[in-house]
């Protein structure tokens, strides 16, 4: 079975997957770009009042994470198997990029 395809038992067993998938340092770039410009646009519409604006957070998110994978690492999303694994992952690896256990 191709390891793209294959069920985990956990979080912790897949985030090892998902880190092989972002080996590319643009494509982690971007996922964290994307994770940032997120999370400033959630606590502007919040503090603003425009909550209209939460709309656009996904495409933002995931916008910058796809381009990384389609144009860099050159793989498919792990978003479109694993779409709750894989959305924990883009912010535990946003959090250890932050506290530098995975290189920027």
């Amino acid at each position: 079975m191709s390891e793209a395809k294959r069920k985990y038992s956990s979080f912790s067993e897949f985030y090892t997957f998902y880190l092989s998938e972002h080996s590319n340092r643009t494509c982690r770039r971007l996922h964290f770009i994307g994770s940032f410009l997120s999370l400033c646009l959630l606590f502007y519409s919040i503090i603003t009042k425009h909550y209209s604006l939460m709309f656009v957070i996904p495409v933002i998110g995931y916008g910058f994470a796809w381009v990384g994978h389609f144009f860099f690492e050159k793989n498919k999303p792990a978003t479109f198997t694993y779409p709750v694994y894989s959305f924990l992952g883009d912010w535990i690896m946003f959090k250890d990029i932050l506290t530098r256990k995975i290189s920027f």
